[in-house]
């Protein structure tokens, strides 16, 4: 993810309010409300038989979307394999999932930079292929066609309300000019710092994912930023019946981690002190940099050593913004452990690559599987889909191993409701 495209550039203060559901507005904008989410439900009657599905992106210039949209398109077309994507693989074939090419992409970004000069730049740092972007240009266009104003920007003087209305509508109308059967809306923005106690308004995350819901989109969280975990959205997720999955996709150094801590703990291994050392580019650096949004990125990392060993090893994780690295990062790990007879041993792990290239699957992967979950009649959280977050919806096993077995029995739960 990167700032450059994907930060919201708020500067003014996030906080709770309420957040109604639709059927929880009232008066005359309750009743446009009600109105948009009972269009979206005809648009949805009328496109069963096309099945297409709108793939909703916020932050939707940023590096992981132009690399999700960039890189199904070429997918779809045949110019290069699925790699990385593991609702491509035989287990997933029979589960109903909507197909790439039936994938109608759109979204909210507070930048104006067009997808293609997005892709351009992606591919002039070895993200992605040379030639991509010119090859699916014309794919890239369209979906840059269908993003919308994010915000709020300095200066706007909406309410919250009136801010989740109006990215509610946008959503509303994405799905009625594409005849959608449904819609996933998908957080890759980057990483904003959590609410403090005395904020009065709702932070940006929180604002697109009450829109999600209030036009009846299912939603996965990608980032570390609050999203709908905020005590003002609470009744209303409830109230949803919409599935959602997660916050804070888990990609490089947390997937390491989740496989490893496992190992230590089954084999009766002793970890003393497990530290880490994050260096990267590009925007996503230049959020993190921020002291705040950087305490918001390392609680996912550390929470998956103490989900599995049930108290966080001594040793804290450091991120340095290294701007000539541009989209890539490497990921140091520390681990001090003690062996048979108290030999104390370390191992030491390295994990170089290219984030967005990372990610990018995983949110075409969740978009496949939320919209299938959707149709399938599932609502509520999707511990299932902790394969793919650091911190599941609904809670979870921590450890890859078991978190992919509960994946692969929730495929054959969509292969039985296909």
């Amino acid at each position: 993810m990167t700032a450059h495209a994907d930060r919201e550039g708020r500067t003014d203060a996030p906080g709770r309010i309420d957040a109604p559901s639709p059927s929880e507005a009232s008066g005359p904008a309750g009743s446009a409300d009600r109105a948009e989410v009972m269009g979206l439900a005809g648009a949805a009657d009328r496109a069963e038989a096309a099945g297409r599905t709108g793939v909703w992106f916020i932050g939707a210039r940023g590096s992981v979307a132009t690399t999700a949209t960039a890189g199904c398109a070429a997918i779809a077309a045949g110019l290069h394999p699925p790699t990385g994507m593991v609702t491509e693989t035989p287990p997933f074939a029979d589960s109903g999932l909507p197909a790439l090419t039936d994938l109608v992409f759109g979204g909210h970004d507070t930048l104006d930079c067009p997808l293609s000069k997005r892709a351009e730049a992606l591919a002039d740092g070895g993200v992605l292929p040379h030639g991509l972007p010119s090859a699916v240009r014309a794919e890239l266009d369209a979906a840059d066609a269908e993003i919308r104003p994010g915000g709020p920007l300095p200066g706007d003087t909406r309410t919250d309300q009136e801010l989740i209305a109006a990215f509610a509508a946008d959503l509303t109308d994405f799905a009625h000019r594409h005849d959608l059967a449904r819609t996933v809306v998908i957080n890759v923005a980057s990483t904003e710092p959590a609410p403090g106690p005395g904020d009065t308004r709702l932070p940006a995350s929180s604002l697109y994912a009450a829109a999600a819901l209030r036009a009846g989109c299912s939603y996965a969280n990608f980032t570390p930023s609050t999203g709908l975990r905020t005590p003002a959205l609470t009744d209303t997720v409830a109230s949803s019946g919409l599935p959602h999955a997660g916050r804070d996709g888990k990609t490089g150094q947390t997937l390491l981690r989740s496989v490893l801590a496992p190992m230590f703990l089954q084999r009766a291994l002793a970890v003393r002190a497990w530290s880490g050392s994050n260096l990267l580019g590009g925007g996503d650096g230049a959020a993190l940099a921020d002291p705040a949004a950087a305490a918001a990125k390392n609680a996912g990392k550390e929470r998956v050593l103490a989900d599995t060993f049930g108290t966080a090893p001594e040793g804290e994780v450091h991120i340095d913004d290294v701007p000539a690295m541009g989209d890539w990062k490497t990921a140091w790990d520390h681990i001090a452990f003690d062996g048979f007879l108290g030999s104390r041993m370390i191992l030491q792990t390295i994990w170089q690559g290219c984030d967005s290239a990372l990610a990018a699957p995983l949110v075409l992967d969740l978009a496949r599987l939320l919209a299938r979950a959707h149709e399938a009649g599932i609502s509520g959280p999707l511990p299932e889909l902790g394969f793919y977050f650091k911190d599941p919806d609904g809670g979870t096993s921590a450890a890859l191993a078991e978190q992919y077995a509960t994946l692969l029995t929730f495929a054959e739960r969509l292969r039985d409701r296909a």
